[in-house]
């Protein structure tokens, strides 16, 4: 009897503990998608730009579809002629910037996609008005050609310019279930910030106290905004094979909540 009274009072402890270490979230955001058209209110289209991942964005409208309770992001080869656009590939994207952000907080997608060779769908977040990288960068799923697993990365100025990626490590991989809906998640809190593939923990970056260099864990000063955009080709995944376009991304909804102190 006192070995069963033990236990249950550590069970009782342990519970109190983990629940006591547990952040609370309120949501402050979610869009699932209802109606016919992207809501501008929350949503802006990803202008082009020199890098890799946005050199082929386009707005054209055949690169995004909201219907049956879903937003469809498309990636496909550029064959016409009336967009006045010389890029070989186009593809659609959609942040949040300016409009839906957290400081600390957690932000959760429901998303899948159709694989092809030289395609890279990617769910990230950004800072406002912070330059790159000493803002930090948060790449919540990052997924290239036919992989079975999605990687997960910190991207900051200590990882970047300084070349510090093992002390801590600043990226790791997580298998999903392929061809189907997977959730990704991520949470930045003070002193670390974790990520999720369906609930579960895959990767987590803590902050390091006293380190000298403070752009180690450049997290809770500027707001971040959400990024979900299709990506075609670059140094990373490689050269795309026309044959399998086009590709797409499909987000059934996506939750952003903050982190209550």
């Amino acid at each position: 009897m006192f070995r069963k009274l033990l236990l249950s009072a550590i069970v009782i402890v342990i519970g109190h503990t983990l629940s006591a270490q547990s952040p609370t979230f309120n949501l402050i955001f979610q869009d699932n998608f209802k109606g016919e058209e992207i809501d501008t209110a929350s949503w802006s289209k990803i202008p082009r730009g020199r890098s890799d991942w946005n050199r082929h964005m386009s707005s054209d409208s055949s690169l995004y579809k909201v219907e049956n309770d879903m937003l469809t992001l498309y990636g496909r080869v550029n064959e016409d002629s009336t967009l006045n656009d010389t890029a070989p590939y186009i593809t659609g994207g959609v942040y949040t910037k300016g409009k839906k952000m957290i400081v600390y907080g957690k932000v959760e997608v429901s998303a899948k996609f159709k694989d092809a060779q030289g395609t890279w769908p990617a769910i990230w977040m950004l800072p406002m008005d912070e330059r790159w990288p000493y803002g930090g960068e948060i790449d919540i799923m990052e997924h290239l050609n036919y992989d079975t697993f999605i990687y997960q990365t910190i991207h900051t100025n200590y990882t970047y310019n300084l070349g510090q990626k093992e002390n801590p490590p600043s990226h790791g991989v997580a298998p999903i279930n392929p061809g189907e809906f997977n959730v990704y998640g991520v949470e930045l809190l003070p002193d670390k910030i974790v990520f999720y593939v369906n609930g579960v923990e895959t990767f987590m970056y803590p902050k390091i106290e006293g380190l000298q260099d403070e752009l180690q864990y450049p997290f809770g000063e500027a707001p971040f905004y959400l990024l979900i955009d299709m990506q075609i080709g670059g140094d990373w995944v490689g050269q795309p094979n026309p044959e399998d376009y086009p590709s797409w991304m499909e987000i059934d909804w996506i939750k952003m909540y903050e982190l209550v102190e």
